[in-house]
């Protein structure tokens, strides 16, 4: 199970960030992978990486600790799931259930792909982005999917950061 990291605030997940981590805790109550991969890096000014708050939060509602790996240096989307690789690849392994929002899947999935794994999907169905800012967020992924579609999801990353 891979968790594409969110917005953390001193250690604590954001809103939206425990929508993904409470949606990996039920899939691991479900038995549906032996390992969870942990992702995200620091933001400019940040203390903790988006990896650690998800690690403890992980950890205090009951996925032991020596099951959880992690990714910490990923800014971005395609960053984290490049570190994701190295850690999958190094734990002998190809397949990933990759958890984050719906209106972020697909992006997610094709540039997961793009980089050789094979992708299974699972999105939250608890998030809190709605109205407005849902429609803002959908239409910038579309607009990505597009483009990243068209010139690879590793080059539209470049560019845009």
């Amino acid at each position: 199970i891979v968790v594409l990291g969110a917005a953390q605030h001193d250690g604590r997940p954001s809103p939206q960030f425990v929508a993904r981590l409470d949606h990996v805790v039920g899939l691991w109550s479900d038995a549906r992978a032996p390992l969870v991969i942990v992702s995200g890096g620091k933001q400019p000014g940040d203390r903790f990486t988006e990896a650690e708050s998800a690690r403890r939060y992980l950890v205090e509602r009951g996925i032991p600790d020596e099951a959880i790996l992690a990714e910490t240096l990923g800014r971005t989307t395609v960053e984290s799931l490049r570190g994701v690789r190295d850690v999958i690849e190094r734990a002998g392994a190809r397949d990933v259930l990759l958890v984050s929002d719906p209106y972020h899947m697909l992006r997610a999935a094709l540039s997961a792909r793009e980089m050789g794994m094979t992708v299974h999907v699972s999105a939250t169905r608890t998030g809190v982005t709605r109205g407005v800012d849902a429609g803002r967020r959908n239409a910038r992924e579309a607009l990505g999917v597009m483009v990243g579609r068209l010139v690879g999801f590793e080059r539209l990353d470049r560019w845009v950061h």
